[in-house]
């Protein structure tokens, strides 16, 4: 991981599978560090690391209850990761239009 003031971006977050099923699991509402390490054969602090990178790329919020830290999906910044997206499959789709134009062209 890095230093504690980095910030990461919605892409470098999404890169490692755990913290891709951090969000997924995520989806069903609110959870504890411990809920969520339940679902991981790896530590808590590995788990709180993950979720560390996740908060600072905005994708998760971060509440305390009593002793206890509450994590939260936030799924705004991944319009950046649809926009992105959207863009190659325009791309593509037009690269498959104009490829079956030509082998559908008769000249």
């Amino acid at each position: 991981m890095t230093e504690e003031g980095q910030s990461y971006d919605v892409f470098a977050a999404l890169a490692d599978p755990t913290r891709r099923k951090l969000l997924e699991i995520l989806t069903s509402g609110e959870q504890s560090v411990t809920r969520l390490a339940e679902h991981f054969p790896v530590s808590r602090p590995a788990i709180s690391k993950h979720l560390n990178v996740l908060r600072q790329a905005g994708l998760v919020t971060e509440t305390k209850s009593g002793r206890e830290r509450l994590y939260q999906l936030r799924a705004e910044p991944l319009r950046e990761v649809r926009d992105w997206l959207d863009y190659y499959e325009r791309f593509w789709n037009e690269k498959i239009h104009n490829l079956k134009r030509l082998f559908e062209d008769p000249h």
